[in-house]
């Protein structure tokens, strides 16, 4: 078996905290970042790995991105949701009330992988939005997948910090069935192990998952002691959105004459960022008679 565990904190709350997300939305928001996280570094690849789920609910988008750190910097995650607040108030959220078919409803999840290289091939991989939870959607792609045996938990909770303040943190736990080997299990031995590792991640608490205080060493012991656990060298993670003035600008002299006149404000035109709610702002001019 292999694994990867993330646990967010300060880089979930800076991706959240840009937005005025009511609750349900900045939790899906979470777990999306942290399940985009948990599936890109079990990938070998450079670039980018996108989680996209559309559908017919109060939340009609939902975008997360993994982008590989390059020159040795932490690799980045960012995230939006596009929702109807009328929508949304008008839900009865209990506890235990599957977001996936609240605020998601019908629609589909996509996992895309944008490589980095002239001669690498855009990968996606598509599926019905199904289950309850954003774990159990991933689950349904996994089922699809003859090359993934893979299970998968997730989290996300606001929760308070040392500084007496509520802050959000999420974790994801995913376990892969390595592929068959000379010299490995048997197929009875290997299926009975397999589905041990399964029961045993699905026990796995969310307050085990965002708990601060909970190392990942602790949390691993925990769960496979008594298979016994290799950990490698963790690999940090940092909110950080690719927007920039020279991004903005550029798409905005895509636009028509007609659709910049109808955003000019005072000879100017702005624009914000959906992901990091930046906003650029830029003289009429300048966007109308580019060089």
């Amino acid at each position: 078996m292999r694994g990867r565990l993330v646990r967010l904190g300060p880089a979930l709350d800076n991706v959240l905290t840009r937005h005025a997300y009511p609750d349900p939305v900045a939790q899906l928001v979470a777990e999306a970042v942290t399940l985009a996280a948990t599936m890109a570094t079990a990938l070998k690849f450079e670039g980018i790995f996108t989680l996209q789920a559309k559908g017919d609910g109060p939340v009609s988008l939902l975008v997360a991105d993994y982008r590989t750190g390059v020159d040795g910097q932490p690799s980045g995650l960012r995230g939006y949701a596009s929702f109807d607040a009328e929508r949304l108030a008008a839900l009865e959220l209990g506890p235990g009330a599957g977001t996936v078919p609240l605020l998601l409803g019908k629609g589909y999840l996509a996992f895309t992988i944008d490589p980095v290289g002239e001669d690498m091939e855009r990968y996606q991989g598509i599926v019905d939005l199904a289950g309850g939870n954003l774990a159990e959607a991933a689950h349904a792609y996994f089922a699809q997948s003859e090359q993934l045996a893979a299970r998968l938990v997730l989290g996300a909770a606001r929760m308070i910090g040392r500084d007496g303040k509520r802050h959000w943190r999420a974790g994801g736990l995913m376990v892969q069935q390595l592929p068959e080997k000379a010299g490995g299990l048997g197929p009875e031995d290997r299926t009975e192990a397999w589905d041990r590792v399964k029961a045993l991640t699905i026990t796995t608490k969310l307050q085990e998952l965002c708990d601060p205080q909970l190392s990942a060493h602790e949390l691993l012991y925990r769960l496979y002691h008594e298979d016994g656990v290799r950990v490698y060298e963790p690999a940090q993670l940092e909110a950080r959105c690719t927007c920039s003035a020279d991004r903005i600008l550029g798409i905005l002299r895509s636009f028509t004459a007609e659709e910049i006149a109808s955003i000019i404000e005072d000879n100017r035109v702005s624009a914000t960022c959906q992901f990091c709610s930046e906003t650029y702002g830029f003289p009429a001019e300048i966007v109308q008679n580019p060089p």
